[in-house]
């Protein structure tokens, strides 16, 4: 750990890529953020909120439910106070800073970006350009009229070109003959250590019915099988002209070349020979390629109407976990289990951890679930499926957990009040119920933060479903180096994560100030654990350069937008009339900060500017002016199922350059990943020696 923290983030940068660098600086971002919010909260917010008494009135008169935490929020101050100035002021103070600090780092990582992209070596996809939807030509392949367009209308930049095909059959087929492939290889093992009998199996369903065969014998059968039908398949796809799709990679000489294609609008018809930025090879997802461009906006429909019944049903489990948050609620409910909720043991465990252990079990298969649905929408690259998904689990995780735990929550505990007050109480019931939820929410910082950060270093998880492969599934070497792979970071399922604790220490600054120290600790101690495991750890499967940081922005102003409506409805319960309006000015200038980091900065992540590209070409002439791009592009974007059944990882890799180590760490490098992305089957982005000379 301490080694960790030695490296400098350049070395960081080169070592794991600036996507993991910069994933990191969220982690500092909440630290500059809430350090001083947690410092100025506890020493004005917590003095103003405990010298009252009103928690103790209402009590007495309501019969509210409350705890020791809630006399150092907002509800311990009486309605029509002038203390609410104090929240007020520190509202503005608090969304002042945190401002600043976003400001800030959109202009450092917006920086570091284009710092990235200009020292870079040769990346393949700032040459390359993916063009969609080309039409229909009688007379002319796709092909053919790709080549005829881009010789017309690029004719001093235009490279080559490579077509998109829908491989996908041929590539279901030759998964399945490794899997045959590799259980052949098993069975021979388990024959050349007894060959006393040869190995048997059976046929039917999962090998435990049917007749029993020669498991030898039987695979390489299987095995000659599919080898015919994978010629076959292979054979129609390239002259079957209904497998060839109307898109293409199209490369340029230049990158300035590539970025006038990629930024402007080919043909007069808007919806014709449609251009964006081709992703790095490695982060192509290639199954999506095969999707015809029209019925995107189709399945993107279906998609979005799906993940809102998903986010809505949900609420209904969310409000059953919420039932076991109060043990005070419970027993007022169903006073005959108060004797063994009362246990000492049993009272600490449901109170304290359990709602938030359950909530956890109930979110671990939401990631896999958004994924799927990302991957039916049609995205091309595996940068973008995790930026969606990561939105959808944004947005699932605000509306289920946050606003979800607490509208439920505050509606269980005060069901005994709401059903004897009159209907113009309610309102005030609630602006004092809804701080309450700061004490679920620290127990889920805790086990959901705390206890996930420490599993992380643990690695629990990796471990157990290493052993279960180990038990059940891995027959030779090769699965168990596949079993023992750590994988990525996981951006889809961090991310949002992080957002949420965002979001609640944001709202809870000005409510519940208590509540921050546990945020200031979850970041502190998640920024050393990740920085750790992003070094030694995980694995680097694709470079986007920090394309999700407008994403990362806009969550935060979003959080940052709910914790000042938040307090504007809890202040007009406390009948604050006139210190209430002074907020209204907040969402307003919050929002107009977003659209001018937004216009200041954002442009750095979806273009690439000419003056830029004009330079680093310029230099590369100078430099090298007998590089030969073309033998380097030949197969980086052809679709790895044609690259042949020899082209493994060994054939694939290339020798890696020598870098100067700072900091000495467990793995080499793997920003520029030696071998294929296991999901693409795409080259690493940089162009080593063995490439740059045309031996690939």
């Amino acid at each position: 750990m301490p080694e960790a923290l030695k490296m400098p983030e350049p070395e960081l940068i080169d070592h794991a890529g600036l996507d993991y660098a910069v994933y990191l600086r969220i982690y500092l971002m909440g630290l500059k953020i809430f350090v001083p919010i947690t410092f100025l909260a506890l020493a004005i917010l917590v003095p103003v909120n405990y010298t009252n008494n009103a928690l103790e009135v209402v009590k007495m008169v309501a019969n509210v439910t409350a705890s020791d935490i809630d006399k150092l929020s907002i509800s311990n101050i009486p309605l029509k106070s002038q203390r609410f100035w104090t929240h007020i002021v520190m509202a503005y103070a608090f969304t002042f800073w945190t401002c600043y600090v976003l400001l800030r780092e959109y202009e450092k990582v917006a920086s570091m970006r284009l710092q990235f992209l200009s020292l870079e070596r040769r990346r393949l996809d700032q040459f390359t350009v993916l063009v969609r939807n080309v039409p229909p030509d009688p007379d002319e392949t796709v092909s053919e009229l790709l080549e005829h367009f881009f010789l017309v209308n690029h004719p001093d930049h235009y490279l080559t070109h490579q077509v998109v095909c829908n491989a996908n059959k041929l590539a279901s087929l030759v998964k399945k003959k490794k899997k045959k492939q590799n259980w052949l290889d098993y069975y021979q093992l388990k024959y050349s250590r007894n060959q006393s009998q040869r190995p048997q199996m059976k046929t039917g369903f999962l090998g435990h019915f049917g007749g029993k065969v020669d498991a030898i014998d039987h695979h390489i059968s299987e095995i000659e099988e599919l080898s015919k039908e994978i010629e076959e398949e292979r054979t129609r796809v390239l002259k079957d002209p209904k497998s060839i799709m109307p898109a293409a990679f199209v490369s340029f000489k230049t990158r300035w070349g590539a970025a006038v294609c990629a930024q402007t609008q080919q043909s007069r018809n808007p919806t014709l020979w449609l251009t964006e930025w081709a992703p790095e090879p490695r982060d192509v997802y290639w199954q999506n390629l095969a999707i015809p461009y029209m019925s995107l906006k189709v399945r993107r429909l279906i998609i979005g109407v799906a993940f809102l019944l998903l986010t809505f049903f949900f609420i209904i489990p969310i409000a059953s976990v919420q039932a076991l948050a109060s043990i005070e609620g419970i027993e007022k409910r169903a006073p005959f289990l108060k004797s063994v909720i009362e246990i000492k043991f049993i009272k600490s465990v449901i109170q304290g951890f359990l709602p938030g252990i359950v909530l956890k079990l109930f979110l671990i298969f939401l990631p896999t679930i958004l994924m799927i649905m990302s991957k039916f929408e049609g995205f091309i690259s595996l940068s973008s499926l995790e930026r969606r998904s990561a939105t959808r689990n944004y947005i699932f995780l605000v509306i289920n957990v946050f606003l979800g735990s607490i509208l439920t929550g505050a509606a269980f505990e005060q069901l005994n009040s709401f059903i004897k007050q009159s209907a113009n109480e309610i309102p005030k019931t609630i602006g004092v119920a809804v701080p309450m939820k700061a004490t679920f929410f620290i127990t889920y910082i805790m086990v959901d933060g705390w206890a996930g950060i420490a599993g992380e270093v643990l690695m629990l998880k990796p471990l157990i479903f290493y052993h279960l492969k180990n038990f059940l599934l891995v027959k030779t070497e090769k699965d168990r180096e596949e079993a023992m792979d750590p994988g990525s970071l996981g951006f889809h399922t961090g991310e949002p994560r992080i957002q949420l604790y965002f979001l609640l220490g944001l709202v809870y600054a000005t409510v519940t100030p208590v509540l921050l120290p546990f945020i200031v600790i979850f970041f502190a101690f998640a920024y050393l654990v990740f920085r750790h495991q992003i070094i030694n750890v995980y694995n680097h499967e694709y470079e986007s350069g920090a394309a999700f940081w407008p994403d990362v922005h806009g969550r935060i102003i979003t959080g940052l937008v709910i914790s000042q409506l938040a307090l504007m409805g809890l202040l007009s319960t406390k009948e604050a009339a006139q210190s209430t309006p002074f907020l209204i000015a907040l969402p307003v200038l919050t929002i107009w900060f977003h659209r001018f980091c937004n216009g200041r900065h954002k442009s750095a992540f979806v273009k690439y500017p000419l003056q830029e590209a004009m330079m680093k070409d310029t230099l590369e002439r100078a430099r090298d002016p007998n590089f030969n791009l073309k033998a380097c592009l030949h197969s980086a974007y052809v679709h790895p199922i044609f690259k042949g059944d020899d082209d493994d990882e060994d054939d694939l890799s290339v020798e890696m350059e020598t870098e100067s180590v700072l900091v000495p760490t467990k793995r080499q490098s793997q920003r520029n990943t030696p071998v294929p992305s296991k999901i693409s089957g795409g080259y690493s982005p940089s162009l080593p020696e063995a490439v740059k000379n045309g031996e690939l």
